[in-house]
């Protein structure tokens, strides 16, 4: 601060300056020639404020002032902090377009990292799909790597496997509500579209003729894309999102608008409860809920999801299929609804490993629109091996909740692979407190939703739902922002000293501490069924109600459980051909039932 202004701050006092700037406010003076802006001598604007307000303030952020202090921020607040306020609510009030982002942005890349893979291989499975089954529920719960040789082979048409799930979605939809909106006519036009092609020898690739679903977050050109909230149920984009568009450009066949939360929370969208095709008692998990109870009852070939803090990993573990959350930055999200600008995540849900490396292959790349997409490599080969590789976990972690006898076994499994079981540690922080970032991103992206009350028309207004989470994040400190911020880096630091150290990680995949974190540093993960528990209650994302008890079973029910795999930045790769060796040694190749 310049010599001037610090001697008309310290020797004026603030009730002089208030008073000077009233008068300067309503008789206007030329400034002396060459004298700099002052903080604290603005126009004075918005409401007043008191002594007491700051007084009230103070427990919401942890500070504490003396009385003269209350007294001196409260005399200045209109001159000199509720201007940050005007932007929204003056004359000069400027409109945030909903694609505007930040001006920063999350780089996950630590100095001295290695980025990821310097070259692009991918060598799929060469496995014989056998012959095409005769039975259409054999079909429709074949994994795409079966699915694609099939068509590929003429053995099985698009149109008659966009048929098939078509029929399925309509059948199953009333009992699982995984679906927001049939796209059947699309899918009718491009099955069609993709048989003609490939018959005439224009084969585009693996995904070529198979029917997906997207969850309903992702753009589609002239089909709503209602958010699973209430305020956008008749929502309408112009154009599709870059992944429907890369999808498409593949062969690839929309059949429906996937399910999600509400605004990408949970399991409850406007239409109801998605439910666990398992376990009809209780929900699917969120919040890429859809994607994954139509995928695990065989209702689509495969469905993109989306994870900003666990809407992969957790609708994955609950349903029992397999879920690949991509390294932040890999899978442009140009076209999908924005929750967290430096947490949102774009990834398949499938019924196999390799499966999902193969939708992820078509989807990855960077979009110009997308500020945060960066260029990337997958290294990935279906037959590689894996002996020799360290898999880190943490042996505390695997001796209480939320591990299971599945996740113990699936370490040993690991051993009996070839693989080395390295033990790993974590500084004991508390990584909750980097949900702040989450929280003011969140509610920055639905401002206009929350200040215009539309956000009250939300099936859920519980505690820990959105509208409630967007108005208490209003009062959130932005100091607080900041040091969060920091925080992230020094988390990413420590992340690097623990991936430097081994080749990938096994771990409980609903462990809270590294659900949190590894979606703040944007590292990868990969959740594959591994066997099954039994639960003696219905489970839920939702704090406990006591007004609403969960149903109680005896006997307990069985249920999937998965495990999780976490992998170095951008490094899918390894993920997938370790995923692959796991996912044969399990073995678990059990349906739920009632979906023939």
């Amino acid at each position: 601060m310049s010599k001037s202004r610090r001697d008309f701050l310290t020797q004026t006092s603030l009730a002089v300056i208030g008073a000077a700037v009233a008068s300067s406010a309503q008789q206007p003076t030329e400034p002396t020639p060459g004298a700099p802006p002052a903080f604290g001598t603005a126009p004075p604007v918005g409401p007043e404020v008191s002594a007491e307000t700051f007084a009230q303030a103070e427990k919401l952020v942890q500070v504490q002032m003396s009385a003269e202090q209350r007294a001196q921020a409260a005399s200045n607040w209109r001159m000199s902090m509720a201007a940050m306020y005007e932007r929204r609510v003056g004359p000069k009030r400027t409109a945030l377009e909903d694609t505007l982002p930040p001006a920063t942005h999350w780089n996950p890349m630590i100095a001295g990292v290695q980025p990821g893979p310097t070259r692009d291989v991918f060598v799929r499975s060469q496995a014989d799909p056998g012959p095409l089954p005769t039975s259409d529920e054999e079909i429709a719960f074949a994994p795409v790597t079966k699915l694609s040789r099939w068509i590929e082979q003429r053995k099985l048409t698009s149109e008659r496997l966009t048929r098939l799930y078509l029929s399925r979605l309509e059948k199953f939809t009333p009992k699982l509500k995984c679906v927001i909106t049939l796209t059947t006519d699309l899918a009718m036009k491009q099955a069609q579209a993709a048989d003609k092609e490939i018959a005439a020898g224009k084969y585009r690739g693996p995904l070529h003729g198979i029917p997906w679903g997207a969850k309903d977050l992702l753009d589609t050109a002239h089909i709503r894309t209602t958010y699973g909230a209430e305020p956008f149920r008749n929502r309408v984009p112009s154009a599709d999102a870059t992944v429907v568009k890369r999808l498409h450009d593949a062969g690839a066949v929309l059949v429906a608008k996937l399910s999600l939360g509400a605004l990408a929370l949970n399991d409850v969208w406007f239409g109801g409860q998605t439910v666990n095709p398992w376990l009809p008692e209780e929900g699917a998990s969120g919040s890429s809920a859809g994607p994954g109870a139509a995928t695990a009852a065989g209702l689509v070939g495969f469905a993109i999801g989306s994870e900003t803090g666990g809407s992969i990993v957790a609708p994955s573990m609950r349903c029992g299929v397999t879920g690949l959350r991509p390294t932040y930055g890999r899978v442009a999200r140009t076209g999908a609804m924005t929750l967290c600008w430096s947490l949102d995540k774009l990834g398949p849900m499938t019924r196999s490993v390799e499966d999902a490396v193969l939708v992820l292959q078509t989807i990855s790349g960077p979009d110009a629109e997308d500020v945060a997409s960066v260029p990337s490599h997958l290294d990935f080969d279906a037959g590689a091996a894996v002996t020799g590789l360290k898999v880190g976990y943490f042996p505390a972690w695997m001796k209480e909740a939320p591990a299971t006898d599945v996740d113990r076994a699936a370490l040993e499994t690991v051993k009996k692979l070839g693989m080395a079981a390295v033990e790993v540690s974590l500084p004991d922080w508390n990584y909750d407190c980097l949900d702040t970032i989450l929280f003011a991103e969140s509610a920055a992206a639905f401002e206009e939703l929350t200040l215009s009350g539309a956000v009250d028309a939300l099936k859920m207004q519980t505690p820990d739902s959105w509208p409630n989470t967007f108005r208490q994040s209003r009062f959130l400190s932005a100091v607080d922002f900041v040091q969060a911020d920091r925080m992230r880096r020094k988390v990413a630091m420590e992340m690097a000293r623990v991936m430097s150290e081994v080749d990938l990680l096994l771990v409980p995949s609903l462990r809270d501490e590294m659900l949190t974190l590894t979606n703040f540093t944007g590292h990868p993960s990969l959740t594959l069924r591994a066997g099954f528990v039994e639960v003696g209650e219905a489970r839920s994302d939702w704090a406990p109600d006591p007004k609403h008890p969960l149903p109680k079973f005896n006997p307990p029910r069985r249920v999937p459980h998965g495990v999780t795999l976490i992998g170095r930045l951008f490094d899918e790769g390894t993920l997938g051909r370790v995923g692959i060796a796991m996912e044969k040694a399990f073995g678990v190749e059990e349906r739920p039932n009632g979906y023939a």
